[in-house]
């Protein structure tokens, strides 16, 4: 063979005239994720500089406090978070067994796939409504369902605290019935990404093994698509934390502890937004103090759900 023969299994020549290219659409996608978290530090710190008086002279009993008197210089924001917290759980049972079972509708071959897909489409179309529609139809649909029926609810059962009367149109029920339609679509549609990613081999078995349908969906199905139900629980409570307007023109902005559903209530949402426009020196602080305090639950609450829905999706495809 001849002295300037390669042998067999080398590599070839080295062309040394190559340079490597810049990777520019991969430092536009880096730019554009640091631009994203620069952008969130921003609005935080903002926030903070702006609360900063009002967590410097409240403290921790910003958080305690029961009074909110702009007038006084008294703030405290407890019945506002009571009132953010259970508008959100309200909205969470009664929108989660209508979901998950909307779901499995979805899912499961009950009717034929064109009118599933039909549905569907409906459902989360609910997402593409603006808050202040729903706000909307709240006040001339729902609140006077409310009033109605709050009436006979508080006469028959207003020996219990959670149904105490008077039976006020704007209160935290009619809320949060009207958030539960609102986050109906985030339980629906990632419930059913869930249920359709189980894997066929275990509802096979369970047939296999002599199970009927309806074992195989509540014995089988379920337990396997429990973790991301978990997790459009969790982020639909975090969306329900953060829903501004039509909780504002239906919950009532009340600052006042109260037990009962049929009374008015405040969300610090909708105390943002309903006295944002004409507060002055310490409220402005006051009211940015509340809004780091809703930044932080709702922060924190969606990363909580971000977590477990990685997690689900881990465990589906076998990974540990």
């Amino acid at each position: 063979m001849g002295g300037n023969s390669i042998a067999k299994g080398s590599p070839g020549p080295i062309n040394r005239g190559y340079r490597p290219r810049p990777d520019f659409f991969r430092f536009s996608c880096f730019l554009a994720s640091a631009l994203t978290v620069a952008l969130l530090a921003l609005i935080l710190g903002e926030i903070l500089y702006k609360a900063w008086p009002a967590i410097n002279k409240f403290g921790l009993g910003f958080l305690s406090g029961v009074q909110w008197s702009p007038n006084r210089g008294v703030f405290g924001v407890l019945p506002v978070l009571i009132g953010t917290a259970a508008s959100s759980l309200l909205a969470l049972l009664f929108a989660l067994p209508l979901g998950l079972a909307i779901a499995v509708f979805l899912s499961e071959n009950f009717l034929p796939r064109p009118v599933r897909q039909f549905i569907r489409f409906m459902v989360e179309l609910l997402a593409a409504i603006p808050s202040v529609v729903y706000g909307l139809w709240g006040i001339f649909v729902v609140v006077p369902l409310v009033q109605q029926y709050g009436a006979v609810l508080a006469d028959k059962l207003g020996f219990l605290p959670l149904f105490a009367g008077p039976a006020y149109g704007n209160s935290l029920l009619t809320a949060s019935l009207v958030l539960a339609l609102m986050v109906l679509p985030t339980i629906t549609a990632i419930s059913r990404n869930s249920l359709v990613a189980v894997p066929p081999t275990l509802r096979e078995g369970a047939y296999a093994l002599g199970a009927t349908r309806w074992e195989t969906i509540l014995g089988v199905i379920l337990p396997t698509a429990a973790p991301g139900i978990v997790a459009s629980t969790i982020l639909s409570f975090g969306r329900a934390m953060g829903e501004t307007m039509a909780v504002a023109m239906l919950i009532g902005n009340s600052q006042r502890l109260s037990c009962s559903l049929l009374s008015p209530s405040n969300t610090l949402s909708a105390l943002l937004a309903n006295q944002f426009a004409e507060a002055e020196g310490i409220q402005v602080s006051a009211l940015m103090y509340a809004a780091v305090i809703l930044v932080i639950m709702t922060l924190a609450v969606n990363i909580a759900g971000e977590a477990v829905l990685r997690r689900t999706q881990r465990s589906l495809v076998g990974l540990k």
